[in-house]
């Protein structure tokens, strides 16, 4: 079988937006904060990458389980950090959303000073880089689309079994739905809030790693797809990760295929202003199902028992 190009693009962008709207969306899940530094978890893995490949001389996968790592130390700084005695003293939402501003622009820094620091001490390319050049092929497919979409298979199923078959992932739940009651309960809420930003981080980082194989890597890159990682998340539905895997992949088609049929429509110059795409989605889904796309199942699930 053979993929047409456009859509072999589409899929590959959607698999590495969905792994990081999946982690967007249980950090909000068990936070309630919108975390505007989430897509820079996704630049770390993107230098990590970077890092292996080009100072190294490694595989480039061999540093997904090294970004996963670090994007889920990072992650897991900004909660413990900054957010963590934040929501102790009951800070507002508006204070939480101004305080990921804020991590999101000390990460920034920090990422621009490594990048600097690679180009002048070692000499290669560290800005606007790409490494599709080290990417093998299957079948005449980049090997990028079979991990990608190996990698979204995987974290649906490890989380589908975590968060419905083991007491972690039941504590998880009753976090999500009552955090007061679970603690009644004797259920440890701040170690469900840790490790769901440590595995958002981690997620975000493995979905870095693999950005610079078929996209340009950059300092900001993360920062310019928050827009598109917000969307396909509030497009899903926000309180659920399986609306945050549909999402993901309805805004990453629609970025992509819109893009290029806007480009053959009216002119290259339309590349630049992508982002309305996914806003315009966003907008759209929300208006005919204000609760995203996993509402929209759930209604036809229990329209469906109610049949029966």
């Amino acid at each position: 079988m053979v993929i047409d190009p456009i859509y072999r693009d589409a899929l590959i962008f959607s698999n590495l937006l969905t792994l990081l709207s999946i982690g967007l969306t249980l950090t909000y899940l068990t936070t309630r904060v919108p975390n505007f530094a989430h897509g820079s978890f996704a630049t770390v893995g993107i230098y990590v990458a970077l890092t292996i490949s080009r100072i190294f001389k490694y595989n480039v996968y061999y540093g997904l389980p090294l970004s996963f790592l670090l994007g889920g130390f990072v992650a897991l700084s900004q909660y413990v950090f900054i957010l963590k005695p934040l929501l102790r003293r009951n800070a507002s939402i508006n204070h939480l959303m101004v305080a990921t501003i804020a991590f999101e622009l000390i990460l920034l820094a920090a990422l621009n000073i490594y990048a600097d620091f690679l180009g002048r001490v070692f000499k290669i390319t560290s800005r606007y880089f790409q490494l599709r050049g080290l990417d093998f092929q299957y079948a005449g497919y980049p090997g990028l689309l079979i991990v990608s979409l190996s990698l979204v298979a995987s974290v649906g199923f490890i989380l589908y079994i975590v968060l419905t078959r083991t007491r972690f992932g039941i504590a998880m739940r009753a976090t999500i739905e009552n955090p007061s009651l679970a603690e009644t309960l004797g259920v440890n809420a701040d170690l469900v809030y840790t490790v769901s930003w440590f595995l958002a981080g981690g997620l975000a980082g493995l979905s870095g790693n693999l950005l610079p194989l078929w996209f340009i890597g950059n300092p900001d890159t993360g920062s310019f797809m928050l827009v598109s990682i917000f969307a396909a998340s509030t497009s899903g539905g926000l309180y659920s990760l399986f609306g945050a895997l549909l999402g993901g992949y309805l805004v990453g088609f629609a970025e992509v295929l819109g893009t290029n049929r806007l480009a053959s429509l009216i002119g290259a110059w339309i590349i630049p202003y992508r982002p309305i795409i996914p806003l315009t989605v966003m907008v759209l889904t929300l208006m005919a199902i204000p609760r995203g796309l996993s509402d929209l199942i759930s209604r036809i699930e229990a329209f469906r028992r109610w049949g029966r």
